[in-house]
């Protein structure tokens, strides 16, 4: 049974993005085919929830591929995604970070509900749970249409 939705999907504005993909990255240190958000729909510093999307389209690397004639969004891709949301919350959480990288510590309680297929807009939620002096972990969710397609806790550490 899925937990509670972080968010109000019908609450949401998915056409005003609030960061770019651009201001993302220039936080966030991935690049080229794995800087995977397109934007953030909402954000304040500090803030209780961080939502930000992806629009998955047939075009994109991985479709050919991911299943050959029915692509589909792989569930590693979601997890990286709402990994990435998360490390952008948590280096304006942590102003002493400066210029390091925040790698991944670990998932727990990983689940896919659903499948992403092409087109669709993809709207990652994440919620700080803990944090400590070099570790975060946030509980982070991704839907479709407002329906949860995956849900996770993220454990992410400065490297």
């Amino acid at each position: 049974m899925p937990t509670p939705p972080l968010i109000d999907w019908s609450a949401l504005d998915l056409e005003r993005t609030v960061v770019t993909h651009e201001e993302i990255y220039s936080v966030c240190r991935q690049s080229g085919r794995l800087a995977l958000l397109d934007g953030l729909l909402r954000f304040t510093p500090r803030g209780e929830v961080i939502v930000g999307y992806k629009d998955v389209r047939g075009d994109q690397w991985w479709a050919p591929d991911h299943i050959p004639g029915r692509p589909i969004f792989p569930g590693v891709l979601m997890v990286e995604a709402a990994a990435q949301l998360c490390t952008f919350d948590f280096m304006h959480r942590r102003d002493d970070i400066g210029a390091d990288f925040v790698g991944f510590a670990g998932l727990d309680a990983v689940r896919f509900r659903g499948v992403v297929a092409p087109p669709a807009r993809m709207v990652f939620a994440g919620q700080v749970k803990r944090l400590r002096q070099g570790m975060f972990t946030y509980s982070a969710q991704g839907f479709v249409e407002g329906r949860m397609v995956f849900e996770a806790q993220i454990l992410g550490v400065v490297v």
